[in-house]
């Protein structure tokens, strides 16, 4: 997968750093808060964002350089 999508975080458990992010499209993508671009490591649910998907997991794409967009 290639490109850069955009989206929203619809999940963050900030105690795990785990979050998903869903694409303007639908697709859901997981992420680990080490992914947010910024470095802050905490990003709230509902935030728009830009991200790029990466290979995860077998079988799984996740999200990656995550960056809040206005």
């Amino acid at each position: 997968m290639r490109g850069i999508l955009t989206g929203r975080v619809i999940a963050f458990d900030e105690a795990r750093g785990l979050g998903e992010v869903e694409a303007d499209d639908g697709r859901r993508f997981p992420f680990h808060c080490t992914r947010i671009a910024d470095g802050s490591r905490r990003i709230e649910a509902g935030t728009p964002v830009c991200f790029c998907v990466r290979a995860g997991l077998p079988g799984r794409w996740e999200a990656d350089r995550l960056v809040p967009r206005a």
